[in-house]
């Protein structure tokens, strides 16, 4: 099992009239989540699509538990738990705020496609190799 946290300070464009975060904000969250994840394996999505390789996202869901409020400091959780299959890679998120009190939990499905022809493909070599260590 893979597990990288990373932290995003709410700005107040992201709140609505009660002072509240948007719940759209939550899918950019997620997706600095992921993008900061495999960052910390030492490879970046610009790398990955430099060589050929997409990720789109198919599916995204959320649970909305506590708000979250302007200038909050919130830490991201993104975790691999299981093993990519083929070319799906499940990511399983959690917000929480300053307090360490859940906010949202949710998962992001992708795929990985080529490219130039948007078929299905294999994870990168590259990445498998770094993830390997955590699943072994």
């Amino acid at each position: 099992m893979y597990t990288s946290e990373t932290q995003v300070r709410v700005r107040y464009a992201e709140t609505d009239q009660m002072n509240v975060v948007y719940h759209g904000n939550y899918a950019q969250y997620f997706e600095v989540g992921r993008v900061e994840a495999i960052r910390q394996l030492g490879l970046s999505y610009k790398d990955l699509e430099a060589d050929g390789i997409i990720m789109p996202v198919i599916e995204w869901t959320a649970k909305f538990l506590r708000p979250a409020h302007y200038d909050d400091l919130l830490t991201v959780r993104t975790t691999l738990k299981e093993w990519p299959e083929g070319h799906r890679i499940v990511f399983q998120q959690e917000v929480y705020n300053e307090k360490g009190k859940l906010l949202t939990t949710g998962h992001v499905v992708l795929y990985f496609l080529e490219k130039d022809t948007m078929e299905k493909t294999a994870m990168p070599p590259e990445m498998e190799q770094r993830l390997k260590p955590y699943f072994t």
